[in-house]
């Protein structure tokens, strides 16, 4: 029997162009609905992704009726308003400032939720960072399902969170149009850096 370790290999060049190299930010949208088991593939996919204690602080939103499309409008900038509200489903990615009361159900092995009473830059610091983390996974399981994207900042998170978090710790964090892309709206394809502008081996 193969170990983990030895079954492991470089995945096909195709799945690497769906997730990489030729996944595109979608700003127009084809009039086809994307069904909600997507979603729930792609949130599956996505919760395996490592964070620190596994503390699994995202929390999403899927936007999707037509009157929850009313209440996110008035919170987004007027460039991202027109692309938001043709979408088939945007995802509000936001991140839950009280994960760590669920600690000892996720992270068992030791007394995670102590190390975070009291200390709510600690708190933050975490839930901002491993909840990015959790959207970025978020991301790419909605590519692998099939599905186009178009992340965005350009809205009033103040009014989102009222919105949708109110009486809660949840904050938002970043949006994602989701559905099945129109080519023909593309914008041409930014450049990228090269290695050597991004990382150093020592």
């Amino acid at each position: 029997m193969m170990t983990d370790r030895q079954a492991a290999g470089p995945i096909a060049p195709e799945a690497l162009e769906r997730l990489f190299t030729g996944a595109r930010t979608h700003n127009g949208w084809l009039d086809r609905d994307v069904p909600d088991s997507l979603l729930e593939r792609a949130v599956d996919y996505a919760k395996w992704g490592p964070t620190s204690a596994n503390c699994s602080p995202m929390r999403v939103v899927f936007v999707r009726s037509p009157e929850a499309k009313a209440r996110l409008a008035p919170a987004m900038s007027d460039a991202n308003r027109p692309k938001t509200m043709a979408a088939p489903a945007t995802a509000i990615v936001a991140y839950d400032l009280d994960f760590p009361e669920i600690l000892p159900r996720l992270y068992p092995a030791t007394d995670a939720r102590s190390w975070f009473i009291g200390n709510e830059t600690l708190i933050d610091q975490t839930a901002f960072r491993n909840g990015s983390l959790q959207g970025a996974y978020l991301l790419l399981a909605l590519r692998a399902v099939g599905l186009d994207c178009g992340p965005m900042s350009g809205f009033d998170r103040d009014k989102v969170d009222a919105e949708f978090f109110q009486g809660t710790r949840i904050k938002s964090n970043f949006l994602i149009n989701i559905g099945y892309g129109d080519p023909a709206k593309l914008y041409p394809r930014g450049p990228r850096l090269d290695f050597e502008e991004i990382a150093r081996i020592l």
